[in-house]
């Protein structure tokens, strides 16, 4: 029996490493850029899933399966830090004087904490868009 197939829905289990999730959300959010995350045919019951910038059209044929980094997360997930968000935050504190390098220090520290949170929020479960449609998959996050 093969257990390859060039339909997507073939995907039961994506495995994707934390780092490639962070830095596929990360990418999008602080450059709007076309980051995805790559599952190349043949597909099969369990597929790996990498970290990919979308560069255009594919003329093969099956396409790799890309899937929005964002679609792996909760509704509770946390949003990643904008430096106007982190000057507000400063800025209200009665306590300490804004200065651009406390701005830094802190933005900076609200990125690392987004970081080190967000992959916390990776859902057992996902619902990716294939040219198919919509297909549910379990998610594995690999260390």
């Amino acid at each position: 029996m093969d257990r390859t197939s060039d339909d997507p829905r073939r995907i039961r289990t994506l495995a994707v490493t934390a780092e490639d999730v962070v830095a596929a959300l990360e990418a999008r959010a602080q450059r709007d850029r076309p980051v995805v995350l790559r599952a190349t045919p043949p597909f099969s019951g369990r597929m790996r899933a990498r970290l990919h910038v979308e560069t255009g059209e594919y003329d093969e044929s099956p396409a790799p399966l890309h899937v929005d980094p964002g679609a792996l997360l909760d509704d509770a997930a946390p949003t990643y830090p904008r430096p106007a968000d982190t000057e507000d935050e400063l800025r209200a504190d009665p306590d300490t004087e804004y200065t651009v390098e406390r701005h830094h220090d802190r933005h900076e520290d609200a990125v690392a904490t987004w970081r080190e949170t967000v992959t916390d929020h990776v859902c057992d479960t996902a619902t990716v868009e294939t040219p198919c449609g919509p297909h549910e998959v379990e998610v594995s996050l690999l260390d």
